[in-house]
């Protein structure tokens, strides 16, 4: 009695023995019984890995690979771009990933004490307290790999960090139990604490913890400079910088007190919002969406002549179906519909080639870009991102596509070009959640085996 382990990369049955508690299905006891070869495939119990990749500009620290900046071998120059997808070796199962203004946070929900990483530039503690692990090269103060910050919990046994957001110099922390943590530069009231008037926020060891809010918050999202929260309600709060009308709030100053947004958000379910420069969305369960801030490059024209909208309204968008998910950038939005359709307005790079670069109204980008044929029909997008300049999508096989001004090689695309639609980004693994920064990208990958 022979059996056999099956290898896809060389198609070669590579003839081993296996007692037969190795074959306990019915079919391989009764192959077993005939006489019959049995076949174990490589892989197929296998448990899959989860990764983490990165992407973009790498001097500033941010993608966690110190190699890059400080060569460890001697006559070897530093590596200012990774242009394609590099896997970042942690032991971690990381869940959460928020790229900054050149920095990044990596965040687990594991109940471990460490829970919580930073990496990248850390001029503003945006990234915690990291004095013995900063370097100083041409005026950058960087943290070179993921480095642990410990957050301030009554119980880091028990709680759970569920999801990270960073801006320019800022980041939120949500957790399951213990409410909402903020860190790094709050001149304009963005980490929704009292704005203290020259207040030195190099090396502070300051995380500060929001004050409770109405109701659970389940929601972070940070602006450049303001910051979005989203409660179990459908209520959404803001504080920090309002000049361009980002915070939602009915005037144009800053706010460190997160208030309750209402304009045509009253009485609303939200169940999404979206920013990272200057302008904000909002999704309703209903499939509805609202806008305000930053109205400069066409984003809220449909409603108002106003290139700075301080309240929130209702985008009346008559083609783009129910929405179920929006990506905000500095310059451009997009929406994806339940249909599994992606929607693009605004200025800059949208998608649909060098010939569109503004649109007051959605405009879809063909499916056909996104995978779907006639041989893949059930084809649909999944999920969509945005950093300041580019856009990212992720449809329901896992592939990753990325369009764009391609700062720096933030796209992944290999080359250092504006990628005026989507191209699918070689990612080996299925691509479970991306975050864009300004510069750079981080993936989080399941391995296919």
């Amino acid at each position: 009695m022979w059996t056999g382990i099956f290898c896809r990369r060389c198609c070669i049955l590579k003839p081993t023995f296996h007692p037969k508690r190795d074959f306990p299905t019915a079919v391989g006891k009764k192959r077993e019984e005939d006489g019959l070869p049995l076949f174990q495939y490589v892989g197929e119990r296998s448990k899959r890995k989860e990764r983490v990749f990165v992407w973009g500009f790498s001097y500033t620290g941010a993608l966690g690979i110190p190699s890059f900046v400080v060569p460890n071998t001697g006559g070897k120059k530093p590596k200012r771009f990774q242009l394609t997808p590099y896997r970042l070796d942690m032991d971690e199962k990381i869940s959460s990933a928020a790229c900054g203004y050149g920095f990044t946070l990596l965040s687990s929900k594991t109940t471990n004490i460490t829970k919580l990483w930073g990496m990248g530039l850390n001029k503003d503690s945006q990234i915690g307290f990291h004095r013995s692990r900063r370097e100083r090269t041409k005026g950058y103060e960087y943290v070179l790999e993921p480095s642990p910050v410990p957050l301030p919990l009554d119980k880091p046994q028990e709680t759970r960090v569920l999801q990270v957001s960073c801006g320019r110099a800022h980041s939120l922390i949500l957790t399951d139990k213990e409410g909402v943590f903020s860190m790094g530069n709050n001149s304009y009231g963005q980490c929704a604490r009292e704005i203290i008037e020259g207040e030195i926020y190099r090396e502070s060891q300051l995380i500060h913890r929001i004050k409770q809010l109405d109701s659970t918050v389940v929601q972070v999202s940070c602006g450049q400079d303001h910051s979005l929260f989203r409660t179990e309600r459908g209520e959404v709060f803001s504080c920090g910088w309002g000049a361009d009308g980002q915070t939602g709030l009915g005037h144009y100053n800053k706010c460190s007190i997160p208030t309750k947004v209402a304009g045509d958000l009253a009485g609303v379910n939200i169940v999404q919002v979206a920013t990272y420069g200057d302008c904000s969305l909002a999704v309703s369960d209903d499939g509805n969406l609202f806008g305000w801030g930053n109205s400069e490059y066409l984003q809220l024209t449909c409603v108002t002549d106003s290139t700075q909208v301080n309240v929130p309204h209702h985008l009346p968008f008559q083609h783009l179906g129910k929405v179920k998910q929006v990506a905000c950038g500095g310059t451009g939005c997009a929406a994806l519909n339940e249909d599994g359709n992606v929607f693009v307005w605004g200025y800059g790079i949208l998608g649909k080639g060098p010939n569109l670069l503004e649109a007051q109204q959605p405009e879809m980008i063909p499916p056909t870009l996104f995978g779907l044929t006639d041989f893949t029909p059930d084809i649909r997008v999944k999920k969509i991102f945005s950093g300041l300049g580019h856009f990212a999508a992720v449809n329901n096989r896992g592939e990753l596509f990325v369009w764009g001004k391609n700062l720096r090689g933030c796209l992944g695309t290999g080359r250092f070009e504006d990628q005026y639609f989507p191209w699918r980004v070689t990612v080996p693994g299925e691509v479970v959640d991306v975050s864009c920064g300004v510069d750079h990208m981080v993936a989080l990958v399941k391995s296919f085996t």
